[in-house]
């Protein structure tokens, strides 16, 4: 061996954002000049910076090489102690490497992220929105949740009512809130309401949302009824006040009440009745002689020939609709999206979360429709499984509350994850593939694409997708 190295210390300690160093003393042990190239290998090694890359020494010298640590604060930097190595290649005995080895403690940061989803809600009865928690930290994350707002004018149900997050994923949480009094007459109120999500030893992180609870019968219903009323109680009042007086004329002239006057037989009869004019002999209903008949109506029953056409089936109700309805109930970035799966054909449209597709029925993703609203549009393409991203299947792009569809539904290789970006802002992913669990949570970077779905190399068709805007 001609070469001896040494890390100084050999563990250290980094909180991620941070940063550290440790040093590596090299002697050249050789006869002869030699030249070390450093290359840090290992889970850690995309976080370690060597400065210098490469020492030349003399024999019998010692140079030092500075090992820069700097982890992220994501995630991805696990919490603990996490070993690494360096790889020190001597550019005249190249056969002769040496991997001195240390170890890096990464302290743990705790970060939740809640998010409502939609957070403004209307209903008469009840608001079903949901709780979006990320735990953006490195350590696993225990929380109970609770709901509450100015007045108790609700009442909560959340379920689940506790959660446990492991670093790097979400977890959803289903409320149901029921205003205590209902609104039977007026316009529509808005309700202030507040989430709280409860760890150990920290501040509670609240969520602010708005419930807009809309009345049962319309306000010009209330008025009508209250001026009908009004009226009645105004008629009764002066019918009461100015009743009118019924005179009798029978008993201001009996003597005329019995009396007949009799008919004079022998009245001659003075003249004839007049003739009748000759325009009234004609029938009374005869039309002139110049009117035309009017023609029989042909509307009748068969107005617009409809009466034997069949009811058009419904249409199907693609993203771009479901999307259309969810940004006219609530502000803010959505994203929806639907499935066409192999045996089962087009699934209905899911929004912001949820789960399309089929998990565990070995039933393959063939095609996606995607729409989106608040994020300027959207961009994708799709990856198949064996050909990946095929020839010619360019990207396809869409504006906000239109329609996109990647894939294709009538392929004999079907989908094993796509590509998607939107160019303001990001787009959060989890892909199911066959026979694993559910990738992890990523985020596209700010008006990048970014890969979902099952790695290339596998070639394990998609099952199931969750999208959020």
């Amino acid at each position: 061996m001609s070469l001896w190295t040494s890390l100084e210390p050999a563990s250290a300690t980094v909180d991620p954002g941070d940063s550290t160093t440790v040093r590596l003393r090299v002697r050249n042990t050789g006869d002869i000049v030699d030249e070390y190239h450093f290359e840090p290998v290992g889970d850690l090694a995309p976080w370690i910076a060597v400065e210098p890359r490469t020492l030349r020494l003399y024999p019998g010298t010692t140079g030092t090489v500075e090992l820069t640590f700097a982890p992220p604060r994501t995630p991805d930097a696990t919490a603990g102690p996490n070993p690494y190595a360096v790889r020190v290649t001597p550019a005249e005995h190249p056969d002769a490497v040496v991997v001195p080895e240390g170890n890096l403690t990464v302290t743990a940061f705790s970060e939740v992220r809640a998010e409502l989803v939609p957070p403004t809600v209307k209903g008469r009865f009840r608001g079903r929105p949901r709780l979006a928690v990320d735990n953006l930290g490195n350590t696993k994350v225990t929380a109970s949740l609770s709901a509450g707002d100015t007045g108790d004018r609700f009442s909560y149900d959340i379920q689940p009512g506790n959660v446990q997050i492991e670093p790097g994923r979400a977890a959803f949480v289903k409320l149901t809130l029921r205003p205590r009094q209902i609104s039977w007459f007026g316009s529509k109120g808005e309700h202030p309401y507040a989430l709280a999500v409860r760890r150990s030893g920290t501040e509670p992180t609240e969520v602010d949302g708005t419930f807009v609870q809309r009345g049962i019968l319309p306000g010009w219903l209330a008025t009508t009824f209250g001026l009908l009323v009004a009226v009645a109680i105004a008629f009764v009042m002066i019918w009461l006040t100015y009743q009118p007086q019924v005179k009798s004329v029978a008993r201001e002239k009996p003597a005329e009440a019995g009396k007949i006057k009799p008919v004079s037989p022998s009245a001659p009869i003075s003249s004839a009745p007049p003739a009748p004019d000759e325009k009234d002999d004609e029938p009374a209903g005869k039309p002139d002689e110049g009117a035309s008949e009017k023609p029989e109506s042909g509307g009748g029953g068969d107005g617009g020939g409809g009466g034997d056409s069949e009811e058009d089936e419904p249409e199907e109700q693609t993203a771009a609709d479901a999307v259309r309805e969810l940004a006219a109930d609530s502000e803010g970035r959505h994203i929806c999206y639907r499935a066409y799966v192999q045996d089962d054909g087009w699934q209905d449209p899911v929004c912001d979360g949820a789960e399309a597709g089929t998990v565990g029925e070995d039933k393959p993703i063939r095609s996606l429709n995607i729409a989106v609203s608040g994020t300027g549009g959207v961009n994708a393409t799709a990856a198949y499984v064996t050909e990946h991203w095929r020839a010619g299947d360019d990207w396809k792009n869409a504006g906000d509350t239109e329609d996109l569809y990647i894939g294709d539904k009538d392929s004999n290789h079907p989908m094993e994850g796509f590509s998607i970006s939107v160019p303001d802002g990001s787009v959060c992913f989890e892909a199911y593939a066959k026979d694993t669990e559910w990738i992890q949570e990523v985020c596209t970077p700010e008006g990048k694409d970014f890969y979902a779905g099952a790695p290339m190399e596998e070639d394990r068709q998609l099952e199931g997708i969750r999208l959020r805007a």
